[in-house]
This record gives C-alpha cells, sequence and structure tokens, in this order.
C-alpha cells in the first residue's frame, strides 16, 4: 500500500514538474501593438512586420504619416505604443516631455533624399534638371511637416533656385504622396526618398540624382517606445526586433544608412 502510494505521488510529481516546466517554456501571450511610423519608411516596415509577427506572435497595427502629424496625434493621445519618426527632433521632445521610456530613444535608419522622375532622362546627376527658366512642375513633401520635405528645401537653397521655384512646387502630406505624384506621371520629377524608388526594376527606375548628404541635415530617423508601449509585450518586443540583424539587414537593402 505504502510503495502503492509512494509510485502515485512519484507520478503526480512528474506531472506537476513537467506542467511547470512546458510553462516556462511556452512563449508568452501574443499581443497587439499600435505603431506610427514615417512615411518614408513604408515598404521597409511592411518587410520588418511580416517577419516580425512570423517570429514572435505578436501583431504590430502600423499608422504610416508625415512625422509632423504623427506626433501631433501622440501629443493628443492617439494611442501608438511605438514612434518611427523621420527625424531626432520629435523622439527628443517625447523624451524630455516625460511621454516616452528614458533610454529606449536610438537610430534606425539614416535616410538618403534623391531627385527622381520615371523618364529615364529628366534628371541629371549633377541637379541641372531644376533650370529656372523651365516651367515644370517639381513635388516635394511638406516642408512644415516631412523632414524630406524640409531637406529639399535645403537643397534647393543650396542650389540657389529655391526662390524661383516656387510658383512650380506641388507639395505632398507626406513624402508618400510626394512620391505618388511622380510615380503617377501627374508632376514630372521630385524629391523623394531613396528608398522609395531602390528598388525597381531596371526598366521603372527612371532616372535620379542621389543627393550628396552635405547639401542637406542628415535624416537621421529615431524610433522610442512610447508611454503606451512601456507595458505591452509587443511594444517592447518589436522596439528590439528593430535593432536586431533582421531588422538591420531588411533597412540597409532599402538604401538606408545604419549608425
Amino acid at each position: 500500500m505504502k510503495k502503492h502510494l509512494r509510485t502515485k505521488l512519484s507520478v503526480a510529481l512528474r506531472y506537476v514538474v513537467g506542467a511547470i516546466a512546458v510553462a516556462a517554456a511556452a512563449p508568452a501571450a501574443a499581443e497587439k501593438v499600435n505603431v506610427a511610423v514615417a512615411a518614408n519608411f513604408t515598404a521597409a516596415m511592411k518587410e520588418i512586420t511580416s517577419k516580425f509577427e512570423a517570429e514572435t506572435g505578436h501583431q504590430a497595427v502600423v499608422s504610416y504619416g508625415s512625422t509632423g502629424k504623427l506626433y501631433a496625434q501622440i501629443l493628443n493621445g492617439a494611442p501608438f505604443g511605438l514612434f518611427l519618426a523621420a527625424d531626432t527632433a520629435r523622439p527628443e521632445r517625447l523624451e524630455e516631455g516625460g511621454r516616452s521610456l528614458t533610454g529606449s530613444r536610438f537610430t534606425y535608419a539614416i535616410g538618403k533624399l534623391v531627385l527622381w522622375s520615371p523618364d529615364d532622362s529628366l534628371v541629371t546627376r549633377a541637379g541641372e534638371s531644376i533650370d529656372v527658366n523651365d516651367d515644370g512642375k517639381i513635388a516635394i513633401a511638406n516642408p512644415k511637416t516631412a523632414p524630406y520635405g524640409e531637406a529639399a528645401r535645403e537643397v534647393m537653397e543650396k542650389l540657389g533656385v529655391w526662390r524661383q521655384v516656387q510658383g512650380r512646387l506641388i507639395q505632398g502630406d507626406s513624402i508618400s504622396q510626394t512620391h505618388q505624384f511622380v510615380g503617377s506621371g501627374n508632376v514630372p520629377m521630385g524629391f523623394v526618398a531613396l528608398a522609395q524608388v531602390a528598388l525597381l526594376p531596371d526598366g521603372e527606375a527612371g532616372s535620379r540624382w542621389i543627393i550628396p548628404q552635405e547639401m542637406y541635415t542628415p535624416l537621421e530617423q529615431q524610433a522610442v517606445l512610447l508611454e503606451k508601449g512601456v507595458d505591452n509585450a509587443a511594444a517592447k518586443a518589436l522596439h528590439a526586433y528593430l535593432q536586431g540583424d533582421t531588422a538591420r539587414t531588411i533597412i540597409e537593402r532599402y538604401g538606408y544608412g545604419l549608425k
């Protein structure tokens, strides 16, 4: 009887120990995070989130837009747990204002500006395409809300044509809309993110001038974990994933620099 009882207790103990081991090995419950992402990073982010979700089981619900507008939404209480800006200024302000986790801010990409046209002969390497005697339209993102638009303004000031081309500018709300203006043929050329045209096939590559870095303030793009993401497992996991080898390889393939 005692032997039989010891056997039952032994089996029960092994069952409990096994159950504890399984529970410890099981992944944390999947969660969902709302992410605000600068429009220039759309293509790269879609690829990153696809791999992130497959590998972790978490879900990332991404909203794309101009950095300035996304920043305003965050200040107004939008439920974002993570913010990927196209600059350093807004993430810094969020950190200084206590709206993000101190120390979570990092540079995930360094953007590059390009003057691009689907017409394979319209844009020249040295930027002579912006002829002050021409009346062709030029697309840029809104310099007030989009860092890539501000960079385009800086370039045209360096070229000495900013004032002369005011009547020719077509402004997009974001760099994504600016790219649509040019890609659709509605505007012959425009300043877009290199990432938006870096992987185009030869037949669609058009002509481009990758703007020398010294002509505009570096487009250092930073991510930050927001206050609504501090206790969210998916937000913290994605924040870490963006700093890993898989994400960095994707980011570099889209033409971004890395820090």
